[in-house]
This record gives C-alpha cells, structure tokens and sequence, in this order.
C-alpha cells in the first residue's frame, strides 16, 4: 500500500483536480451542482493567479503521484482582516488516514509563521469531521446565518482561530 505525501507550492492541474474532488464530494454528499462547481474553479483560478508564496499557502497530498487533498491559505489580507483557509479537502483514498490533520498543521504552522494574528474560514452547518479538525487546531465558530453562498440553502458558518 502506498502512502501518502504532502507537496507544498503549485502544482500543475492543481485547480482541477481541486475543483473535481470538491465538486464530486459535495454533489454526492449535499447536491451541490454546477454554481458549486464554477465557484470552487473560478475563484481557485483566481487565487492562482496572484498567488505569492511569501503570502501565501498551497499544499497538497499526493498519493502516488496523483493529488489527492488540498489546503490554502489565502494571505492576501493576511496581516488587515486574518489569513483565509481555504479549498480544505481530502479524496476517499486517503480521508481518514491522518492526511485531514497534516494538512491542517501544516498550514497554521505557515500562519504562525507568518506572523499572521488569526486564521478563519468558511464553512456549512453539517460537516462535522472537518470541523473536529478545525476546533483541534483552535478554531471557534463565531458567525452563523442561512446563506446560498454556495448555490444550495445552508447554515453559513465562519470559524476563526487567533494566534
């Protein structure tokens, strides 16, 4: 059996292969459709673009070869408004093997790092394994309201960690 590895910085296909595992997952699992889709691409393609690893974190778990789970940390008003984690996910193929956790670590280890003074997130009222991961690392939900943020009526959730 293979084992997994994190790669940090970009990856050619990245915004793909993230944007494929996400649209998958959270069409099986809560009918999310092609608005959830072409948000996850287009605002991924977006951060890509200007993405500066001074700023900014991208890691992902590759199992032999093939990207499997992803995490940014979207720094841009890092230092003003908090670091963004983002585009959190692992593949069937490896969640629940501690890749879930790895890459949460490795990216509050960038955040403190970069001296960033909060980390926060966006999320839905549901996804309780992610957000096990979320409140280990020191996260706290701090915001809810019903929202369309992703094409689909959810409980909108912000967590934030302060560091």
């Amino acid at each position: 059996m293979s084992t997994f590895e994190l790669k940090a910085g970009y990856l050619s296909g990245v915004i793909g292969r993230v944007t494929e595992l996400h649209a998958s997952y959270y069409h099986e699992h809560w009918s999310f459709g092609p608005f959830f889709e072409a948000k996850v691409a287009s605002e991924m393609a977006e951060f890509i673009t200007r993405y500066d690893s001074d700023r900014d974190g991208l890691w992902t778990v590759l199992l032999d070869d093939h990207i499997e789970g992803s995490i940014i940390i979207d720094g841009l008003q890092g230092k003003s408004k908090g670091a963004h984690l983002r585009w959190f996910i692992t593949s069937d193929a490896i969640r629940g093997k501690g890749a879930g956790s790895r890459l949460v670590r490795e990216a509050m280890t960038f955040c403190r790092a970069k001296k960033y003074s909060r980390v926060y997130l966006w999320t839905f009222k549901g996804l309780e394994a992610a957000r096990h991961l979320y409140e280990k690392a020191g996260f706290k939900l701090v915001e809810q309201h019903f929202g369309e943020n992703w094409g689909q009526k959810a409980i909108e959730q912000r967590f934030e960690a302060v560091l």
